[in-house]
């Protein structure tokens, strides 16, 4: 259970931000010759979407793509990447950490969901999924995001069946010149009065017309927020976070070559609704890409690697103190490569083929703890050389049939290959007797396991009229179960207590037994729009029916309220609708422009074998906000109502949660290189529970009362950002 050498020199790094780039950048920033503004960046080369013709998208119309200014606003709001997809149709978040919420789409959750950064497939290495995987990108640092929930193509990933979702990093930029000098730079800094949060940010790329040479770097803290209504602070709710990533490209005629560098140390950060709390977390990955265009069509290869070292143990909150606490470690790796193809047809259509590969290797173990009585004297070993290997290969068919007719085809096989050492309890006698009997009988049992799944993915797309357009299909998504769904097996209260991303309490034991999920999902999307881009709405029901859902049955209650669960088989389904659309309200030279957008969900869940509904599925939900532009300034009023949350899962005792209404508002103005932000969210400090984050275990340890982790009270954001 030890590092290798080469990955504790590589991790030892990432404690040390590099102060002289934070220093340099922004001087550098104000003395870059003044051509270079000129400087461009390349035209990516989009795999997913090869030339077609221009009367018809390859996107699919329930596809949502974040704009730059959405981007640029989400900064001043929050430090977590994933809440820029707040507003997002169809998308709603696990309250977690200050900086590691979990992704929800269509009401279906975190390993469910494919979520890949800058190419890599990336999942949390945590039993309590700590470490989500869009944690490992700053916000300040992203320069492009797409989701794509239920008709999900086969060529966008396999392996999951909610959808997917696509973060990449800004493109390389070049200059204009065979001289290396300053082409870009950028300096940022955020304040959040709720939680005293600060964060800053900088990048700054030196750059020939041929090679660039960029980096990026952020850090973010802040102390427990405060909840609506005065009603005091929500405990182990603080963070600190630091990023740091340096990309090199270089770019010839027909094609692009990328590599980058990225490392992450998070010092520590609180999880209201876990037993633990992240004590340390360390990443260093690369990653290398190539992108080529060639008569007959496109190619992109990409080869990783990601090590990650993660503690966990108590913050203050929870009674963490210097005699050891609870400690409890998980190292892993991850590496892979994909090949993707677009071929483009001699009659306009495009032929995808891709491959790709990945594995994981996981070792999580618990230390003993001296002198305690439960914790001691052998080290808990929760996975032993946890291995899951991933082998994908699809082909994808984009048929243009007439102006108006386009359809996309494709058919995926994915097989997965699982394994396990031997575990042990910590050995401490009668106390230890149910997680004792637990490793007897799981070491007994072979471990090895293999999943051989296969996607379908049929979509039509109608352009009814200039302002009308259609797309329906069927999609049929499959997903293996995760190492921790598999292979954690502890039966004591405390050892299966310390397992489980729902943030609930209560406690989670694998199955060795579990088979893959599958879900069949229908879904229409209708959008209508008018000529001259005044007004849009789009509307998308859709139905999913999950053979082998990997739900939970009790197998013991624990008391204080939580009970034992199991992973299981069940079937489920999910139904529900999604609603977006814009207007514009005015335009002219006095008053600027006036733009007003709304999008609504709904969605139901319910587990058909034991007749209860899902667990964590948001209820009814809006988001409407009106946004003024005049010259450089820009301001919004935004309405965020959610209703009722009293469709619950009994079985786990999930919390029903009031509806309320939150009212935010922001405003900007830029000048020349200078960005102003300003904004207030939750502008009358209502008091609301978040639907999605679980009971608090923070202020359970403290208070003995068990509640809801509180939502967050009002907050004054102010931002400044300087930019070549």
């Amino acid at each position: 259970m030890s590092i290798s050498p080469l990955r504790a020199r590589l991790l030892a790094g990432s404690a040390m931000a590099p102060l002289c780039a934070v220093l340099i950048v922004p001087i550098l920033m104000f003395s870059a010759p003044a051509h270079a503004a000129e400087a461009t960046a390349l035209p990516p080369v989009n795999i997913e979407s090869a030339e077609l013709p221009a009367d018809i998208s390859d996107a699919p119309l329930a596809q949502s793509e974040l704009t730059a200014d959405q981007l640029l606003k989400s900064l001043a709001r929050s430090n977590d990447t994933a809440a820029i997809f707040s507003g997002t149709p169809g998308m709603s978040l696990y309250k977690a950490g200050g900086v590691s919420s979990l992704p929800v789409l269509n009401g279906l959750a975190d390993d469910r969901v494919r979520v890949v950064i800058d190419g890599m497939s990336i999942n949390a290495s945590c039993p309590n999924h700590m470490n989500s995987p869009l944690s490992y990108i700053d916000p300040s640092n992203v320069g492009s995001a797409t989701v794509v929930a239920g008709l999900t193509p086969v060529s966008m990933g396999g392996d999951s069946i909610a959808g997917t979702i696509e973060v990449k990093s800004s493109d390389p930029i070049f200059g204009n010149s065979e001289a290396v000098e300053l082409v870009a730079a950028k300096a940022s800094s955020f304040y959040r009065s709720n939680g005293e949060g600060i964060s800053g940010s900088v990048s700054a790329t030196m750059a020939s017309d041929m090679m660039s040479v960029g980096y990026a770097g952020s850090g973010s803290s802040s102390k427990n927020y405060d909840s609506g209504g005065n009603d005091g602070e929500v405990r182990s709710t603080e963070y600190k976070s630091f990023n740091h990533s340096l990309k090199l490209a270089a770019r010839a005629a027909d094609g692009l070559f990328v590599l980058e560098v990225g490392q992450q140390y998070l010092p520590y950060e609180g999880f209201p609704n876990q037993y633990m709390d992240m004590t340390d977390n360390r990443s260093t990955s690369v990653n290398g890409r190539y992108e080529g265009s060639y008569d007959w069509g496109q190619l992109e290869a990409r080869a990783y690697w990601q090590g990650i070292d993660h503690v966990m143990n108590f913050l203050d909150d929870k009674g963490g103190t210097a005699s050891g606490g609870m400690p409890m470690n998980t190292t892993s790796d991850m590496a892979g490569y994909s090949v993707k193809t677009a071929f483009t047809l001699n009659d306009g259509d495009v032929l995808r083929v891709g491959n790709e590969f990945s594995l994981l290797r996981l070792d999580d173990w618990w230390p003993p703890v001296t002198g305690s009585m439960m914790m001691s004297p052998n080290t808990f070993v929760n996975i032993n050389g946890g291995k899951r290997d991933r082998l994908g290969t699809f082909v994808e068919w984009d048929a243009h049939w007439s102006e108006r007719w386009s359809t996309l085809l494709g058919l995926r096989n994915d097989t997965v290959w699982m394994n396990t050492g031997d575990v042990q309890s910590y050995g401490c006698g009668m106390m230890c007797a149910a997680d004792v009997a637990a490793a007897n009988a799981f070491n007994a049992r072979d471990h090895h396991r293999s999943f051989v799944n296969f996607d379908a993915t049929a979509i039509a797309r109608y352009e009814a009229s200039e302002t009308m357009g259609l797309e329906f299909g069927y999609a049929r998504k499959s997903r293996g179960p995760s190492i921790y769904e598999l292979y954690v097996w502890g039966r004591g209260a405390m050892a299966s207590q310390m397992i489980g991303w729902f943030g609930d309490g209560n406690g989670y034991v694998g199955n060795l037994d579990l088979d893959s999920e599958v879900a069949h999902t229908v879904s229409a999307t209708t959008k209508f729009h008018d000529a001259g881009g005044v007004w849009d709405v789009q509307i998308t029901p859709y139905y999913s029916y999950v053979e082998d859902f990997i739900g939970v049955q009790k197998v013991a209650t624990l008391g204080g309220g939580f009970s034992q669960f199991q992973f299981v088989n069940h079937d489920a389904e999910l139904y529900g609708l999604n609603l977006s659309g814009k207007a514009r309200l005015w335009r002219n030279e006095s008053l600027g422009e006036g733009i007003v957008t709304a999008t609504f969900g709904y969605v139901r869940g319910r587990d058909l074998t034991n007749g209860y509904d899902l667990y964590h599925i948001m209820p009814l939900n809006a988001l409407v906000t009106l946004e003024e532009s005049y010259d450089n300034w820009t301001g919004h009023i935004q309405l965020q109502g959610v209703a009722r949350k009293s469709k619950v899962d009994d079985l786990r005792n999930e919390p029903v949660t009031p509806s309320y209404v939150l009212v935010n508002l922001g405003t900007s103005y830029t000048y020349k290189h200078v960005r102003i932000d300003l904004g207030v969210d939750n502008l009358f400090d209502q008091a609301y529970d978040a639907p999605l984050g679980g009971v608090s275990i923070g202020d359970l340890k403290a208070t003995g009362n068990l509640r809801p982790v509180p939502g967050e009270g009002r907050s004054i954001n102010l931002g400044l950002t300087l930019s070549l």
